[in-house]
């Protein structure tokens, strides 16, 4: 007689018993519809149609220009706490991410990428979301370490902010506190994954965090 092994199911069937998941359902942020291309780049590509030979030219502008945005995702650090100084380390020249294309820019408005790295306070979160929203179409979000994740341990405290998810849409989640250099740089990989199949699809992947 075979038996067969019970099917996990993910989430459980309990999980909404949970108030803290709770919560997350219900005040998570979630990006509108329609912000699949800057007007920038869809001018650019409609462009290239009207070119002799569009079809082939198109097809070779697209898929170059794909791989120019996921390869040159541009950062605004928002380093909060200790999660910041492994950020740093990620960005120096042991990690050197720099390589992947990936260069850290002080000004929102040239910067696709917010990579959040530490405990958001009530108070710092009307900053961070004026400084996400400067930033242009389409914009990523990484939110680094359990205090950004979720509080981390902080959370019941009445100053933190139970997840930067409630307040800008989170793409990657990088747990850990503080999570190490590598595990940056393997969240910042499954960004680039993400950022290549939303300009093949049009479509944003569910959130991600590096297993």
């Amino acid at each position: 007689m075979e038996i067969k092994a019970p099917t996990p199911q993910i989430p459980p069937p309990g999980w909404t018993e949970f108030k803290d998941l709770q919560e997350m359902e219900k005040y998570r942020q979630t990006r509108p519809e329609g912000d699949q291309h800057s007007a920038l780049f869809e001018s650019v590509t409609e462009g290239i149609q009207h070119f002799p030979g569009g079809f082939l030219v198109t097809t070779v502008a697209d898929a170059f220009l794909n791989w120019a945005r996921k390869s040159s995702v541009w950062p605004v650090t928002f380093g909060l706490a200790c999660c910041a100084i492994e950020m740093m380390a990620t960005f120096a020249s042991r990690f050197d991410v720099e390589r992947l294309g990936m260069v850290p820019w002080a000004s929102p408005r040239h910067s696709d990428l917010m990579i959040v790295s530490g405990t958001v306070t009530i108070k710092m979160a009307p900053m961070l979301k004026r400084i996400y929203d400067q930033m242009p179409d389409p914009k990523w979000v990484v939110s680094m370490g359990s205090c950004a994740n979720s509080g981390g341990p902080f959370r019941h405290g009445y100053h933190v902010v139970k997840g930067v998810d409630r307040v800008v849409p989170v793409d990657v989640y990088v747990p850990g506190c503080p999570p190490t250099p590598d595990s940056l740089m393997y969240g910042l990989l499954k960004l680039q994954e993400q950022v290549a199949q939303f300009q093949k699809t049009g479509e944003r992947p569910a959130p991600a965090g590096p297993a």
